[in-house]
């Protein structure tokens, strides 16, 4: 089993219509999701891109996502941005540092908070064309070159961040420790040749 260390930067929920979020000092976390977000439920409907045909209701397994700073900061150096792009303005409701590929955690992967909170990675976030047009508008260049409505997506391409359940309920503080112990298939599971 690894397990890694890392640090929460800042928490965030929200509902606001261009999908970004608050930041707060700490979020209550229940077990249908985080208070006060607009993705907090057992269910919802699908979109694009899911396995379901659209409207059907299916299992929520976005009740939370995540970025990690060091994921940002190579998105920011990508797109060329004059300012910092935060968590927040993504949609993002916890932002780690210390864990460098957030991302390319897989799913069953566990995050345990110091109240006993306990999150499951359920997939990688991929980048959707709505939240890079909306980059677009809000950020600028070095340069001053306009970006374009899919610069975000190129981007964060693999780097977007991660998206899961809740496990256990609790509160998250920005500035706690979390502990990443990723998923690793039990022995026991793997066939061999014999």
């Amino acid at each position: 089993m690894i397990e890694l260390t890392g640090k929460i930067v800042s928490v965030h929920s929200g509902s606001n219509d261009d999908l970004s979020k608050e930041a707060h000092a700490s979020i209550d976390v229940q077990l249908d999701g985080i208070v006060g977000d607009r993705h907090r439920s057992y269910i919802r409907e699908t979109w694009p891109g899911d396995k379901q045909p659209l409207g059907t209701t299916r299992r929520n397994e976005r009740q939370w996502s995540a970025v990690s700073v060091e994921e940002l900061l190579d998105i920011q150096q990508q797109m060329g941005l004059e300012g910092t792009m935060t968590a927040g303005s993504l949609g993002a409701n916890l932002c780690i540092k210390g864990i460098a590929e957030l991302s390319r955690l897989p799913k069953g992967t566990i995050l345990t908070f110091p109240s006993g909170c306990t999150l499951m990675v359920e997939e990688y976030n991929p980048p959707c064309k709505h939240i890079s047009e909306i980059q677009a508008k809000v950020h600028t260049t070095i340069s001053g070159t306009p970006l374009s409505p899919t610069a975000f997506s190129i981007a964060s391409k693999l780097s977007r961040g991660v998206v899961g359940v809740v496990e256990a309920a609790g509160v998250i503080n920005a500035g706690d420790d979390v502990v990443v112990t990723i998923y690793e298939t039990p022995s026991w599971l793997i066939r061999t040749a014999d």
